[in-house]
């Protein structure tokens, strides 16, 4: 059960960086940017573990 949680949670992290990547496709700001893509880096590693 825990392991289904947390694999739920890296998905909508996963999920969450890519919308904030996509939302910034549109006026290119650097530090955004760099949020989205440490969220899906962190989503990433959290559904590796």
């Amino acid at each position: 059960m825990r392991k289904i949680l947390k694999k739920t949670l890296a998905v909508c992290l996963i999920g969450l960086g890519l919308g904030i990547l996509l939302v910034l496709l549109l006026p290119i700001t650097g530090w955004l940017f760099i949020i989205g893509v440490t969220v899906v880096c962190v989503g990433l590693l959290w559904l590796a573990c």
